[in-house]
Parts: C-alpha cells; structure tokens; sequence
C-alpha cells in the first residue's frame, strides 16, 4: 500500500485491491505529525496517461499521508525496470492502475518508521512488496504491513530487488507442474533472461539438468560459457532444436519432462517437440508476441500438457496462506546466501537519470536489467 488513502480496482479483470497505487498527488493531510521524516513529500517517477515510457513518465513530487498504526515508512532502495512495468506504462499489461500512477512493480526498501501496532516488521528491516502495482519508482512510501513482507538484509542488494518476480516465477515453475527428481531435465528458450538464469541455478541446486535455448548472435560463445558458470548443463541455438543432431543431446541427458516457454511462436512449438510422454510445458511469457502452436501429433501422441503461469496470479492465490509466499522467499534467500542462486546481470542507473535506464530497458531482448539506485 504506497498510497493508502482510497480503494482502486484493477481494469483488466476482477481484482480489487484496497490502496492499489494510484491517481494521488495531493494527500489531504501532511506528515507533519510524525516525527521520523524530516520532508513531507518524496520523489517518484509519475505518468498521467499510458504511453511511450521515455515520454509520459515524470520526475515529480509527492505528498507523503501520515503514518497509520499498522503503516510503515520506507526508503526504497533500489527497483528493476521489468517488461511488465514496461508494458503497464504502455497500457497493454493485463492489470493497468488508475492514473496518475506511479510507476514500477519490484524492488526493495528499508524500514525507517513504524506504526504503533506494527508486530511484524522493526525499523531496519528489509522488505519487498507482496503483490504487484505497489508504485515503487520512489525515493520513500508509506505501506500497510500486510502489503511487503520482509527479507534478511545481509543478502546483495540487486539480489533483494530482484527477487519478487524472476525467481519466483522460476521456482514456482520448477516445483508446481512436474515432479522432478536429480537427474531429470527441463528445456527453456528465453535461457538468458531473468527468469531463464533463475531456472539454471534453481535447477542446478536441484540436481536437475537444463538445455537452455538462445538466440544465435555473434557473442554466443561468451554468453553459453556464462550460462554454464552459473549451472546450465546445455547451452544451444534455437535453430539446434530443428536438426538431427539434437538426438545427440539426449544421450548424455533424458528428454525433458518440462518445457518452459518465455518467447511463443516456432520456439515455443519447437521445445513441444523435445518433451518426453505426458511432459508439459509452461507459457509464462510471450517476447516474440506470435501464439503458441500445438502440433495435433504432440497432443495425441505423447499426451503433452500446455499451461500457462503468471507469479501475480500465484501470489495472489496464496494472498491468505501467507507460509507458502514466506518458505518459497526463505528457501531461495537461503540459496542466495549459499551463493547458489545470484542476480541476473544488473545495469544500476541512478534514480536521476531514470530516463536512460527506460530507453535501456524498451530494446528488444537486452542482455543486462536495468536497476534504479534510489
């Protein structure tokens, strides 16, 4: 909740979330009865109507609404500009907050205040947001308790502000639709994303083998020796996936039981084609925006599963079950702080300069996430 004074519903769907970030610039009252914040107002990257992200997002002030007793007072830290902040901003997400709004959906903060009947969360301690639209292109906010949910903060800082959406998509992904045992595999295109790089060291602590598909390019070699330092068992080529030698492949590894899709179109149908029996494959992104074809023989043949994930839906599913959201952040800390489990590669940008890190972040398949430094 970062700007808890009014109920917003979501656009898109039947969500409705009290204090979802929102059309505030003026609070009606100030900050002045607090004593823990010397300003009353923050900074935050604001848009007004939906559009290029370059264009329509602003640097503004904004009033900050005193501190309620179940509130706290954060300094965020960093945030990540994400395809889905970006596509919110455009209009064409599926949840779109009434504007103006603030933009960005991740990121990490620090407790600086807390209300008097505040039990979880002390002054210091780490947090993230629980669920999406939460408007974290900010310097501080003011956030219900029950809206973050906390993190140890002896872990890297670009891990902590990451760690909301990518990896946990990659986690849910590997435990929730196939059982997988050391030794099995699973095959995913979109390998050097975000999300891809958390499926590989996920998988790797797991015991489990990933054949990870890219993109041809011209630095493919530095790019397949990076996957496989941080755990990928096979780096190929999509255009790999359509010749005989990909049987070479399953010799020294089994035919994948799951296939996860981030990009659609012929990639997708093409890692249809490598699962084994009754294998399934999960659609959790679409980047070459072209549908998902299923052979007809796939289906019948060797009874294929097709699925779809998006962690804002799991998150909100488990919106009451808080143990379930709280043991999947502990186990992937813990790999964190195991050093099994590092940050995809990050471009901090300063907050002032957020302009250069949206115009970074709108270029088709970038290699490096862009991470405001606030």
């Amino acid at each position: 909740m970062w700007l808890p004074l009014q109920t917003a519903c979501l656009r898109s769907g039947s969500f409705c979330r009290r204090s979802f970030s929102v059309a505030l610039l003026k609070c009606s009252r100030h900050r002045g009865q607090s004593a823990g914040l010397a300003t009353q107002t923050c900074k935050a990257l604001l848009y007004r109507k939906h559009g290029d992200p370059s264009q329509v997002i602003q640097l503004e002030d904004i009033d900050l609404p005193p501190l309620g007793t179940k509130d706290v007072l954060v300094k965020i830290l960093a945030a990540p500009l994400n395809p889905s902040d970006i596509n919110m901003i455009q209009g064409t997400y599926a949840i779109l907050p009434d504007l103006p709004a603030v933009g960005g959906n991740e990121g990490v903060a620090q407790v600086v205040e807390v209300g008097s009947q505040v039990k979880s969360l002390k002054t210091g301690d780490w947090v993230i947001p629980k669920d999406a639209g939460l408007g974290t292109w900010r310097t501080e906010a003011v956030l219900a308790e029950e809206d973050v949910i906390s993190l140890p903060n002896n872990i890297p800082l670009l891990s902590a502000a990451t760690l909301g959406v990518n990896p946990c998509t990659a986690f849910r992904m590997l435990s929730d639709f196939e059982d997988l045992k050391p030794g099995d595999s699973v095959i995913q295109n979109a390998a050097n994303s975000g999300v891809g790089q958390a499926v590989i060291q996920i998988a790797a602590a797991r015991g489990i083998n990933t054949i990870n598909v890219v993109r041809d390019r011209p630095e493919f070699t530095q790019l397949s020796d990076r996957l496989k330092a941080i755990g990928a068992t096979h780096v190929i080529k999509e255009e790999a996936l359509r010749r005989p030698e990909i049987k070479e492949l399953f010799k020294s590894c089994p035919r994948p039981k799951l296939a996860l899709n981030g990009v659609g179109g012929k990639s997708a149908t093409e890692l249809l084609r490598q699962l084994q029996l009754g294998g399934s494959m999960v659609t959790y992104g679409g980047m070459a925006k072209q549908p998902v074809t299923v052979p007809v023989s796939a289906l019948i043949f060797k009874d294929v599963k097709v699925r779809g994930f998006w962690v804002t839906q799991w998150k909100r599913d488990h919106s009451t079950d808080g143990g379930a959201f709280r043991a999947m952040l502990d186990e992937l800390c813990s790999l964190i702080q195991q050093g099994k489990l590092t940050a995809p590669a990050c471009t901090e940008v300063s907050f002032q300069d957020f302009t250069k890190a949206l115009n970074a972040a709108m270029q088709p398949f970038t290699s490096a996430k862009q991470v405001l430094i606030i």
